[in-house]
């Protein structure tokens, strides 16, 4: 130590045990914590290009695609695909089954037997009110689930958990987790197509991204108009002709990949670069896929007039150009949200009866329904017993849906409500249910399906979730 002889040492600048302690024991935390840190931005820096480019399934898919149709505010299931003769042998009663509590939510009036008659259709015999012949006749391609049960009877957390698998305004849509599973295949038009005249209650959570990147994200197209400049006024550029547009573009995108290679991470700069790519395409095809008036007079008159059936026929041009899924809201607001007078059904069924029949119809004759998943439901059921003198109230614990095509055990039943239609009793259906058998007919595991987000991994169907191995053919 000869050469530290004159040294001078502040003793007071020096930790005290305690100190060198606490400092030893924090530094190991932070040396494990940087690790952590640097693993997580070594995987997002991985991440950092998210496309809409197509991506191999877990395993062999039945159904390329999914056209859902949306009946937002809830159809009533004992008028509709679940017939229950026993509501007109015990109307005006109140069961035990009823006064016992079996909806634990509240009990509103009481057994109201349904105005509307029934019927067997298709070879399969499948009965049905009366409500959607037109539909009828494609009973043998369908497979009716009636046993589905959500957890809450109110239209915001049912809307939530049917559209993207929890009751809270944070998750991704279902189709965003099908666009970031599978990508689409055509990049000119997006993956994710959200068609509705208006919003529903909750509005565009239901076709949000929420933390997944914004590439993946549902397109809101406002189908009340059919003019294809008029549906996509905010994509083509009225100013500049496409080879400025193409050296704007250019330009931009490249200013932008500069400064994104120059700064970490960043998901939304990220999706707003791929959202310009995708507008600029989208100026050409979109407006020859939302064309509907291309098609001919007697594929006009099959589908018929109105919002919904202009959707649905812009639902397969859309299915034929590559388009993963497409959901299509039956109307503004809740319609099927008939608590005054159960009747009013009738004039939705009337809406939205030709058209899907006559999608269903044309799928099949262009060779692709076997490989289009088609679905049809609300958010919830309606009650079996009266609110007020014709009404219907909001049903969570029982009600019905149905899948055609696909992979889809066409002209069977799945499941079943209780006599009255209370209650789901045999093979009960919840939604996470509903969620992981779509995935699996798209060749995606419900399990594997996952995104890392605030520390844990996310999925669609959250912990839950059961395939419905019998609505498989």
């Amino acid at each position: 130590m000869k050469n530290n002889e004159n040294l001078i040492v502040d003793e007071s600048a020096l930790p005290s045990r305690r100190d060198m302690l606490c400092r030893i024991g924090g530094g190991f935390g932070a040396l494990a914590l940087s690790s952590v840190l640097a693993s997580e931005a070594q995987a997002d820096s991985a991440r950092t290009s998210y496309t809409l480019e197509p991506k191999a399934p877990h395993f062999r898919p039945r159904a390329k695609r999914v056209i859902y149709l949306f009946m937002n505010g809830g159809p009533s299931h004992v008028d509709t695909f679940d017939p229950k003769p026993d509501l007109l042998k015990y109307s005006g009663q109140t069961p035990d089954l009823i006064k016992n509590g079996a909806n634990r939510f509240k009990n509103t009036g009481k057994l109201m037997p349904s105005p509307f008659a029934t019927k067997r259709y298709g070879k399969c015999g499948i009965e049905a009110s009366d409500l959607y012949p037109l539909v009828g006749e494609c009973m043998d391609d369908l497979c009716v689930v009636r046993s589905m049960y959500t957890d809450n009877p109110n239209h915001e957390p049912a809307l939530l958990m049917m559209n993207s698998g929890n009751m809270q305004p944070i998750r991704p849509s279902m189709g965003s987790w099908i666009n970031y599973g599978l990508g689409t295949m055509n990049q000119n038009l997006p993956g994710f197509v959200a068609l509705c005249p208006g919003k529903p209650v909750v509005g565009p959570q239901l076709w949000s991204n929420s933390f997944l990147p914004g590439v993946y994200q549902g397109t809101h197209i406002n189908n009340r108009e059919t003019d294809p400049k008029k549906i996509l006024r905010n994509v083509e550029n009225r100013y500049l002709p496409q080879p400025v547009q193409r050296e704007q573009l250019d330009l931009l995108q490249q200013m932008n990949g500069i400064h994104l290679n120059s700064h970490d991470h960043d998901p939304l700069l990220d999706a707003r670069i791929s959202s310009f790519e995708l507008a600029y395409r989208m100026q050409f095809a979109a407006q020859d896929a939302f064309d509907i008036s291309k098609e001919s007079k007697e594929t006009r008159a099959m589908y018929g007039e109105g919002e919904f059936a202009n959707a649905c026929l812009m639902a397969r041009r859309l299915a034929e150009r590559g388009v993963r899924i497409t959901q299509i809201y039956y109307g503004d607001g809740q319609p099927w949200d008939d608590h005054g007078d159960i009747l009013n059904h009738r004039d939705h069924a009337r809406k939205s009866d030709k058209p899907i029949a006559a999608l269903l119809k044309d799928l099949k004759a262009r060779g692709m329904l076997e490989d289009t998943l088609v679905v049809w439901g609300g958010e919830f059921g309606r009650t079996p017993t009266s609110e007020g003198a014709k009404g219907r109230d909001h049903h969570s614990l029982g009600f019905s849906m149905w899948l055609a095509g696909g992979g889809v055990k066409g002209g069977t039943v799945y499941g079943s409500t209780d006599e009255f239609g209370y209650n789901a009793v045999e093979n009960r259906a919840h939604v996470h249910d509903m969620h992981a058998t779509i995935l699996h007919l798209l060749g995606l595991d419900h399990k594997k399906l996952t995104y890392r987000y605030s520390g844990r991994d996310f999925r669609l169907t959250d912990v839950h979730g059961e395939i419905m191995k019998g609505v498989i053919a």
